[in-house]
């Protein structure tokens, strides 16, 4: 296989490789509890719990759990947003020997039963705004008991009696009848199990410590089982990435869901790898909340997507200097492509460097990082991590090596790369493969290239490339023409059916505020700068688009929405 020609750009002091240590997941969490007892592990609305205080929780919580019957290897569903509370589950069920299935509290009740059922969840932790949701779910599921946890019992003792008075009963919060039979407070666990021994547990490095469900925005949402090896060599290979950060003395803003690999691994296992104090965000849609945030706590490090760094940078008390952001030195972006426009834009506000990254679920979270330090190369998603080989495969045969500056699909070798999908044979197969050298790689579905220093660029997703005519478009290229275009505040391109070619290019387009744009000039736009095949036939103005819950722009809804408008 080739060379690795990526390490010679590393910043100083990053490894280019490392021994990873068979611990389970939560040490990092009893590691920062030993090294900064008093140090604020979570900050939610000036309400603090210190690494010594979250530690002897999540033992409560695990010898709870024991108790009520978890054995190693069940699976635990966490049912919330970015709040105290989910580190407490998330920490506890790991060191009861349970699975953490994290899962999106925006999902419906059919999306609740195919997630909790094909995991096997028996308990699940809720927050009380989505407790009947969970209950419409349940008979269909196996889930059996739920803890049950209300937002306002980690808030500040002031904050809290205003919000029972006015936003716990109108933001649906408040349970009404209480609790049915068979579920607890979340509370009354803590109480009952205060100051309790964590559970004696034994533990080996390919225990699985996690589910996690992919979005299902290429089809079935399939369930990524990773180990405790895989996280805990994820998690230092972004923090030995990081290179300036002072352990001890940085402030993370937990905006990214925590049900999501990526808050999960790059901001909340990061944190607690470096014993950094978490800002804990619940709605990272309320602008408002996030920079009081920033202004208040003043965090170091920001893990965010671009269409959050984007909002930031055309918020109007921004732009008037009402929040000082110059605390921030660093910030991953994930999740979607990063424009070149976004990261000068957010740099020059906060002083500090928007860094394009990549991962997947696969293996959970990141496997490339443009440089902290060094050259930031705009459209690519950086250099491997340390640890972590990579190719391009050609997509014709599957498995011959494509030599620099090929376009092709992109595999990785790493100690983060999952043991398989849950119930899933045939997909696990297909996604992990040995080449000629013996190894078993993942191939991740997306198609890219390396350019001749080892900066690897995603060309697109393998399933959403579009045929017109036979020809081959990748909708990313045209994303990235139409998004420079000066009153373009968001685009999303795909496929449409088309009785003549088969298949033709659309756009979806969201403009800047109080822009107008015809669709005739942004054609010609195009047609400057794309082949004619590529240039879309049909343009939709929109104020805003469907996206992940982490940012990311859903090209099958849009198509789903344009046939449904057809028909």
């Amino acid at each position: 296989m080739s060379e690795k020609i990526w390490l010679t750009h590393y910043d100083k002091g990053v490894p280019p490789t490392f021994e990873v240590p068979k611990v389970p997941l939560f040490h990092f969490l009893e590691e920062s509890a030993r090294k900064y007892p008093d140090r604020a592990c979570t900050i939610f609305k000036g309400a603090v719990i210190t690494f010594s205080e979250m530690k002897a929780i999540t033992d409560s919580v695990a010898a709870a759990l024991t108790d009520m019957g978890v054995k190693k290897g069940d699976r635990v569903g966490i049912f919330m947003p970015n709040t105290p509370q989910f580190v407490m589950a998330y920490f506890g069920i790991l060191k009861a020997g349970g699975v953490v299935v994290a899962t999106n509290p925006l999902y419906t009740p059919p999306e609740i039963e195919y997630q909790a059922s094909d995991a096997g969840i028996e308990f699940m932790f809720v927050m009380t705004n989505f407790y009947e949701t969970i209950k419409k779910a349940q008979p269909k599921t196996k889930i059996k008991k739920m803890i049950v946890t209300n937002l306002k019992e980690t808030l500040p003792p002031v904050l809290r009696v205003l919000f029972t008075l006015a936003r716990e009963k109108k933001a649906g919060f408040r349970i009404e009848g209480g609790l049915r039979d068979g579920d607890i407070w979340f509370q009354d666990v803590l109480a009952k199990y205060k100051n309790a021994p964590r559970p004696n547990v034994d533990f080996a490095p390919d225990d699985t410590a996690l589910f996690q469900y992919s979005g299902g925005t290429t089809g079935v949402s399939k369930g990524a089982v990773a180990t405790h090896y895989n996280v805990v060599a994820n998690t230092l290979q972004i923090k030995n990435w990081m290179v300036n950060i002072e352990e001890g003395n940085e402030i993370v803003l937990m905006g990214i869901p925590l049900f999501h690999v990526y808050g999960m691994v790059a901001g909340m296992h990061f944190a607690m790898a470096g014993g950094a104090s978490m800002v804990m965000i619940p709605n990272v849609r309320d602008l408002k909340d996030v920079l009081e945030n920033i202004n208040k706590f003043k965090p170091t490090i920001f893990p965010g997507v671009p269409t959050l760094y984007n909002a930031l940078n055309n918020h109007p008390e921004v732009a008037a200097g009402k929040y000082n952001l110059s605390s921030i030195k660093a910030c991953i972006s994930g999740s979607a492509p990063l424009l070149r426009e976004t990261k000068e834009k957010f740099e020059k506000l906060s002083g500090g460097v928007v860094f394009e990254g990549f991962g997947l679920s696969e293996a959970p979270t990141a496997t490339h990082c443009n440089p902290l330090l060094g050259e930031n190369r705009t459209g690519s998603i950086g250099l491997p991590l340390p640890n972590v080989d990579c190719e391009i495969i050609s997509l014709d045969d599957g498995e011959t090596v494509l030599p620099v500056g090929e376009v092709g699909e992109l595999v990785i070798n790493s100690p983060n790369v999952m043991k398989g999908y849950h119930n899933m044979p045939t997909e696990t197969a297909n996604s992990l493969r040995k080449l000629k050298d013996g190894k078993t790689w993942l191939f991740t579905g997306d198609i890219a290239r390396m350019d001749e220093d080892g900066y690897f660029y995603i060309v697109d997703r393998k399933k959403e490339l579009i045929k017109p005519g036979g020809y081959q478009v990748w909708p990313r290229e045209v994303e990235e023409v139409i998004a420079a275009h000066p009153k373009v505040m968001e685009v999303g391109v795909a496929g449409i059916p088309d009785p003549y070619r088969g298949e033709t290019v659309k756009a979806w387009v969201v403009l800047k505020a109080g822009e107008t744009l015809a669709e005739e000039d942004l054609k010609s736009f195009c047609k400057d700068k794309l082949a004619a095949y590529k240039v879309p036939t049909h343009y939709e103005f929109r104020t805003e688009l469907p996206k992940t819950t982490v940012g990311k722009i859903l090209r099958r809804e849009l198509v789903r929405q344009h046939k449904e408008k057809s028909q």
